[in-house]
């Protein structure tokens, strides 16, 4: 009798364990999810680029590119990142809806003295990211 109790124990030690260790990775994955789909502070095709400028700057220190060089690097650059532009485009409307979405089923959940601190707080978000996006 004292044996399937220490037993039933330590399975249900265990199982608090397995649950917690889940528990655990979802919030991580749900964060991960959570800071690059809803907040979307950096867009895929813009993240970690340098301004045109600079990448045709650390070119020309690097290689000692003349004038001439210069010009065609930067248009080259120019022309790769309007490609890159032009392959996430469709993708834009997508992610814009699904942030939208996700945005309108937080603040359902929100009580009504919380919800203008929340659009306030998305607002400065987008403002941001606007401003991001200008940057680039």
């Amino acid at each position: 009798m004292e044996m399937e109790k220490t037993k039933g124990r330590g399975e249900a030690a265990l199982l608090i364990a397995v649950v917690f260790m889940l528990g655990a990775l979802l919030g991580a994955v749900a964060t991960h999810l959570w800071g690059e789909r809803v907040w979307g502070q950096q867009e895929i095709h813009t993240a970690g680029m340098k301004p045109v400028n600079q990448v045709v700057a650390d070119f020309t220190r690097e290689l000692q590119l003349t004038p001439d060089q210069q010009t065609q690097v930067t248009a080259i650059i120019d022309d790769t990142r309007a490609q890159w532009r032009a392959l996430y485009a469709p993708l834009d409307s997508q992610r814009e809806q699904i942030r939208q979405q996700s945005r309108a089923r937080i603040r359902a959940l929100l009580t009504p003295e919380q919800q203008p601190k929340f659009d306030a707080f998305m607002q400065r978000i987008d403002e941001q990211r606007a401003k991001d996006q200008a940057a680039h």
